[in-house]
Formats: structure tokens, C-alpha cells, sequence
């Protein structure tokens, strides 16, 4: 059984059955990596929310920071949609079994399926907005000096990146990916696509309306 983190700087997983089950949903079928990069997103996101006095569900947050990436593990090793939107699916699946609202399950699938789709969820939601920034700032450290480094240091310790963790999570991403390299056209994904196989090609918008039908008849 999972247990739920403690708190880590004034942060706090929510202490119910929503965020439990979750937990133990996630943590049985993700590895350790992503597992761990979840928890680190809901507590960069979390803190985020509080420093600016954004009002959110931190449940909700919380689902939506476990499953974000549930898209990249072996359940969808056969899928050709965007993992953004397996993941959001299964969030909005999970939410309705615990009969969560139909707005709020909504509005988590929408910070899921958008949370790599940059400039997009802060418009939306706080729960898009923060779970996109969290996820950002684990991965890329974007907005790092907004968090105080009592702050970093906090998460670190009780969450601590492993070693080569950009290298692993790159790999996550390619093993996942390889067999729907089409979903990851047009997002940063293609450029993890194009590191790990040299015969990727990224999709050129330009030739591609230089070459439409319309420009070619």
C-alpha cells in the first residue's frame, strides 16, 4: 500500500480516499520515475498556487498531477493518440468511478490533455495553469528562482531528481512514444523524437502549405 507523502514545505498531499486511491492507482503502474516526477509536479504546482493566491482544489490538483503522464506507461503501448489525452482520459475515468462532478473531472482532463501545450492552460483553469507550471519546472526548471531555494531544497530532499534524470525521462518519452512518432508532431516531443532517432524527421509546417493541394493544383 502507498503511502502519502508528508508534508514538504508547508505542502501537504490531501489526506482522503480521492487522493489515496490515486496514488495507488498511479504507483502501480507507473515506475518509480515517473512516480516520483508526479509527486514533484503536484508540489512545484501546489506552491506555485500559493504564492500567487490561486484558489484550487488541491484534490483535484492532485489527480491531475498523477495521472499527467499515466499516458506514457505499458497500458498504452498500443495507442496512436496523443499520451497527453490517454492520460486524460484515464484521469477523467478514475474521477467518475469516485462520482467527482462532471465539471471538475472536465476540467482535469482539460489541464492533462494541455499540460505540454505551452501558452494554452494558463488561460485556462488553475488547475491547467499550475499543473502545466509544475511539470515545467521539474522537467526544464522554468520559473525555477520564483521558488525559494528553502523551497527546492524541501522537494529535493523528499523527492529527490536521480541521477541522469533528464536521460531516463528522455528515454520514458522515446520507449513510449516510438510507435506513435505522428502525436508528438508540432510539440517539443518531436525534439526528444528527433535526439533519440536520427531518422525522425519534424513535420514543416511551411512545406507542408508550400505543397498543400492548394498551392500545388
Amino acid at each position: 500500500m502507498i503511502n502519502l507523502p508528508d508534508e514538504v514545505s508547508g505542502i501537504r498531499v490531501p489526506e482522503s480516499k480521492l487522493a489515496r486511491d490515486a496514488a495507488q492507482f498511479i504507483g502501480g503502474a507507473e515506475g518509480d520515475l515517473l512516480f516520483q516526477h508526479s509527486t514533484r509536479v503536484f508540489y512545484w504546482a501546489a506552491l506555485a498556487g500559493k504564492r500567487k493566491g490561486f484558489v484550487f482544489d488541491p484534490e483535484l490538483l492532485y489527480v491531475a498531477a498523477m495521472f499527467h503522464d499515466f499516458g506514457l506507461t505499458a497500458d498504452f503501448g498500443k495507442s496512436h493518440l496523443r499520451y497527453e489525452v490517454d492520460g486524460a482520459n484515464a484521469a477523467r475515468d478514475f474521477l467518475r468511478s469516485h462520482s467527482v462532478s462532471e465539471a471538475d473531472s472536465e476540467s482535469v482532463w482539460l489541464a492533462v490533455a494541455l499540460h505540454t501545450t505551452n501558452g494554452i492552460p494558463a488561460s485556462l483553469s488553475p488547475i491547467a495553469a499550475l499543473l502545466a507550471e509544475g511539470a515545467n519546472m521539474d522537467l526544464v526548471g522554468t520559473g525555477y528562482d520564483d521558488f525559494s531555494v528553502a523551497q527546492r531544497n524541501a522537494v529535493e530532499v523528499a523527492h529527490p531528481h536521480p541521477p541522469q534524470f533528464a536521460e531516463d525521462f528522455m528515454q520514458t518519452l522515446y520507449t513510449s512514444l516510438k510507435h506513435r512518432p505522428e502525436t508528438t508532431q508540432g510539440t517539443g516531443l518531436a525534439d526528444v523524437m528527433a535526439y533519440k532517432d536520427p531518422n525522425f524527421r519534424r513535420r514543416d509546417f511551411s512545406n507542408l502549405m508550400r505543397n498543400s493541394p492548394w498551392s500545388i493544383r
